[in-house]
């Protein structure tokens, strides 16, 4: 016959369970971003940090060129200005801190065309059909 089982046994069996499931969860759940980088899941925390690193990368490099804020912006349009901003101050600092003098870049300096207007009126296609 089985002995009856007593009230502090059950919660001790319990907690044991317990811990020893948690403790085989924890590295799954430790794998969680190596798991979401091979499905190619989205990342709004890692896409945000990449986006300020390449910010302040572009901000940082454009005042070692000597390139003023605003060239910077306009040669990549795609950055978010705040963090271009932030980097480019950054390396200004840093710059003047150890008297560093400009490196002027090598590369024919080129700005891209500005942006066409928009369409241009709806009453010019029906002057010009008649």
């Amino acid at each position: 016959m089985l002995p009856k089982s007593q009230p502090g046994n059950t919660e001790a069996i319990m907690r044991t369970s317990l811990a020893t499931f948690l403790l085989l969860l924890a590295p799954v759940l430790g794998g969680c971003d190596q798991i979401g980088a091979a499905l190619e899941l989205p990342n709004p925390k890692k896409e945000a940090a990449e986006a300020e690193a390449e910010g302040r990368a572009i901000g940082s490099a454009c005042r070692y060129s000597g390139r003023s804020l605003e060239d910077c912006y306009v040669l990549n349009p795609s950055a978010q200005k705040s963090f271009v901003f932030a980097g480019w101050k950054d390396m200004n600092d840093y710059m003047m801190e150890h008297k560093i003098e400009v490196v002027p870049s090598q590369l024919p300096q080129t700005v891209p065309p500005p942006k066409a207007p928009s369409a241009a009126p709806a009453a010019a296609p029906a002057a010009a059909a008649h």
